[in-house]
Order: structure tokens, then C-alpha cells, then sequence
């Protein structure tokens, strides 16, 4: 398994934190990273919950949400030809707000060879993401 993470400080409430985390669809709006968000059904955020995702030089890929804990934790999973990544948002409070950890988990057979090949390329995008919910949830405009 290949872990990649970034965690990024926020000079905000987690519950602010949270609201931008768990709103993919918002995501676009945020990030260069994210083309679309589109759920399968209506209804609020949870376990079982599946999405299709969209990103720039990507396949469309189907997401399930497989943990959630509120003001904390946002999971969900995709797997891509044979590589199945973990996608945890993880928030937790810290003296001036909080902090904002994204994390992947790729596994299954080529994981490695695809974390050791876009390993750099996840980095970037982690980053990404997470200074677009900084500036979001911060209220800063570029």
C-alpha cells in the first residue's frame, strides 16, 4: 500500500472545514483539480453513498463513501483499473481552527508502480485541494 498525504493549517472553525469538505459537488468551484461531482441519488452524505468524480485528465471514476464520522471524517473509495485509492479528509481542532489532513491510500495489484510513477502528481493535487479549502473557508478571494 502507498500512502499520500497533506495537511494544511485553517484559520477557521472545523465545522466550516467540514461543510466544504463533505460538499463535493462544491469542489469544482474550489479546485482546478475537480471537474464534476455528480451523486447517484438525493438525500444527505453517508456510508453507502456513491458519486461520480471527475478530473482533469482522468477517467470518470464511481466514489462510495465508506466512513463518516460528523466534524471529523469523510472516506470514500474508488478503484481504477485494478488500483482501489482511499480518500480520507480528515479535520481536527487546533489553537487557531483547524487542521485539514487529505490523505490516499492507494492498494491492489500496480498500486505501487502508480504511487511510485504519480506519487509527485498526487502530492500537487493534495496541496491543491487542500489550499482551495483553506481560501474557502478562510474567505479568501484570488
Amino acid at each position: 500500500m502507498t500512502t499520500i498525504e497533506h495537511s494544511i493549517d485553517i484559520a477557521a472553525s472545523p465545522s466550516v472545514v467540514w461543510a466544504l469538505n463533505t460538499d463535493p459537488v462544491r469542489w469544482p468551484d474550489l479546485t482546478p483539480t475537480v471537474t464534476s461531482v455528480r451523486w447517484q441519488d438525493d438525500g444527505p452524505l453517508r456510508v453507502g453513498r456513491v458519486a461520480v468524480v471527475k478530473q482533469p485528465g482522468q477517467r470518470a471514476a464511481t466514489w462510495t463513501v465508506t466512513a463518516l464520522e460528523p466534524e471529523t471524517r469523510f472516506v470514500w473509495q474508488a478503484t481504477v483499473y485494478g488500483v482501489t485509492t482511499v480518500a480520507a479528509h480528515l479535520i481536527e481542532a487546533a489553537p487557531q481552527g483547524c487542521r485539514n489532513t487529505l490523505r490516499l491510500e492507494l492498494s491492489g495489484r500496480g498500486s505501487r508502480l502508480m504511487g511510485a510513477l504519480l506519487g509527485r502528481k498526487l502530492r500537487s493535487i493534495l496541496r491543491t485541494e487542500a489550499e482551495g479549502f483553506r481560501r474557502a473557508a478562510e474567505g479568501v478571494t484570488v
